[in-house]
């Protein structure tokens, strides 16, 4: 751990907390939720998400048992509002069965594993990438692991920290090499840099007035 890194990476979470207070991210009701809105986040609006939910939750979808006995047009149909519908619902399918045939639809049990183990058989599984299952480790298995995302890298190329073409592999490894490995801190980090980067660090007109992190950011004020 660099202490000097460690010490800004704290200042930087410190300024957006102070700002917003916790996030209290993820918003779910169950793990099982948590997951179902992992898969359905790519590339839509969180918005979209809630609406696919509430509607599987009508129709008593919202179970492992539920999702791997829907129809599978029926499901798309459900979900359509989170984009890319036909191929989320094979993954939420695919994610569904496996967990059932394998873990006898126990997700306590699937979860009772080393986190790189654990990482390492939710990206065996179809559709699951790094974010994804990252977002499934921290939120729903509830273990120490960084997630990154598209706002990490705007917000932190932005602050001085990152290239713009840096992997998602050494986002992640900045966050863990620097941070306590502690569940409850990367959660909320994480959920203070996308918030940041929604409301203020845009891609083409970031308002740099109003970001709590104005202060100590190099590009503020330059022509983005």
């Amino acid at each position: 751990m660099d202490i000097e890194i460690s010490k800004r990476l704290k200042e930087i979470y410190n300024l957006m907390y102070e700002r917003s207070g916790s996030r209290n991210w993820w918003p779910a009701d169950t793990k099982f939720e948590v997951i179902v809105g992992a898969i359905l986040a790519q590339f839509v609006s969180w918005k979209n998400v809630e609406s696919a939910i509430q509607n599987l939750i009508r129709e008593n979808l919202l179970s492992i048992e539920g999702i791997c006995n829907a129809e599978t047009e029926k499901l798309e149909e459900l979900i359509r509002s989170t984009r890319f519908y036909k191929q989320k619902a094979r993954k939420l399918k695919e994610f569904c069965g496996y967990v059932k045939e394998k873990y006898n639809a126990d997700l306590d049990s699937f979860f009772d594993k080393d986190i790189y183990e654990l990482r390492k058989e939710l990206l065996s599984l179809y559709g699951i990438g790094e974010e994804t299952a990252d977002s499934i480790i921290l939120y729903a298995a509830e273990k120490p692991i960084f997630v990154v995302d598209a706002y990490t890298r705007r917000v932190f190329n932005r602050l001085g920290y990152f290239n713009e073409d840096i992997t998602y592999g050494e986002m992640q490894k900045f966050f863990m090499e620097n941070l306590e490995h502690d569940t409850k801190l990367f959660n909320d980090f994480h959920a203070q840099i996308d918030g940041v980067g929604n409301k203020y660090c845009n891609g083409k007109k970031p308002d740099c007035k109003e970001c709590p992190l104005e202060s100590i950011c190099k590009k503020c004020g330059l022509n983005l």
